[in-house]
């Protein structure tokens, strides 16, 4: 019994850790991507197109962006980045290593510098791999060249732009933006706005530590704070602590049962309570979500 229920776990593991691919490959036709400009705050605008919101410096230095979706994209980035100033690409910084957030660092880390975690570029370059195996490194060109360990601050357009290591949340490698006169958060994927998020179990990332980043991450915000999320619309502080609240319920929910004795399979029949319905209606579902948190609480500590 016990070795049916290790293959079981392992075979569910592997679909949770299989969510990121099938989210790329579900992307389509990038011709038809029309990438959408947002006003931020202060220097700051927001970009959307198709995978991880980017994030925008314009100013006298330049350009600088958070993240740079997939590489098909890359063309209409340029032209986005156009229409907000003639400056130069400086910088890039990447959230985490997920190609949905790094997929053009090939076409951009040609023109400017790649910035992110040292996890980041162990992930891209291959040195770091799951257990799967699964994925092909990055070309050298799109990997980071500068990397760091806990923080790291990019004096850019007038303003400090922070850069902040939070562990085993998303992934291994996640770190939170802080603009600091512009007074705008980019949250990577430490933010799915009004819904369930992917937590990649394979790449680091821990359900219960997710939680304890993102309340971490509220404390440090400051008042009146504009936030990007890395998926989802722009949002406040509200909407932050909306989604911590989503956390703390639905994981509590979940080790409650498992702590029962309840298997994988009554807990999803159990579901989750109604006001989440919602937050399903994204790429992660109420079922995967408990699947996720499920996997993470089980794991070995």
């Amino acid at each position: 019994m016990t070795r049916y229920i290790s293959r079981y776990s392992a075979l569910v593991l592997s679909v949770v850790v299989c969510l990121p691919v099938a989210i790329a490959r579900s992307q389509g036709d990038m011709s038809k991507v029309e990438i959408k400009s947002s006003p931020v705050a202060g220097n700051v605008y927001m970009l959307q197109g198709s995978g991880g919101n980017i994030g925008v410096s314009v100013g006298t230095d330049g350009i600088l962006i958070v993240d740079d979706e997939f590489a098909p994209l890359a063309d209409k980035i340029r032209a986005a980045l156009k229409k907000l100033g003639e400056g130069k690409l400086r910088y890039v910084l990447n959230t985490h290593w997920h190609g949905d957030h790094t997929g053009a660092n090939a076409q951009f880390g040609v023109e400017a510098p790649i910035i992110a975690h040292d996890n980041v570029r162990k992930r891209l370059s291959g040195e770091l791999r799951p257990p799967s195996g699964a994925g092909t490194p990055a070309p050298n060109e799109a990997l980071p060249v500068i990397t760091f360990d806990q923080s790291l601050s990019v004096h850019f357009n007038g303003e400090e732009i922070r850069v902040i290591h939070f562990p085993h949340g998303h992934t291994d490698g996640d770190s939170i933006i802080f603009f600091t006169r512009s007074n705008v958060v980019h949250m990577g994927d430490d933010f799915f706005n009004g819904m369930f998020p992917y937590v990649d179990l394979n790449s680091g990332g821990d359900v219960e530590g997710y939680e304890r980043n993102v309340a971490a991450a509220i404390t440090k915000i400051p008042a009146g704070a504009k936030i990007i999320p890395g998926h989802g619309p722009l949002a406040t502080i509200d909407d932050l602590k909306s989604f911590h609240a989503m956390l703390v319920e639905t994981i509590g929910i979940v080790r409650q049962r498992l702590k029962s004795g309840k298997t994988l399979e009554q807990i999803q029949a159990e579901g989750l309570p109604e006001k989440w319905n919602t937050w399903g209606a994204g790429f992660v579902n109420t079922k995967t979500w408990i699947n996720i948190v499920y996997q993470s609480l089980s794991k070995p500590r």
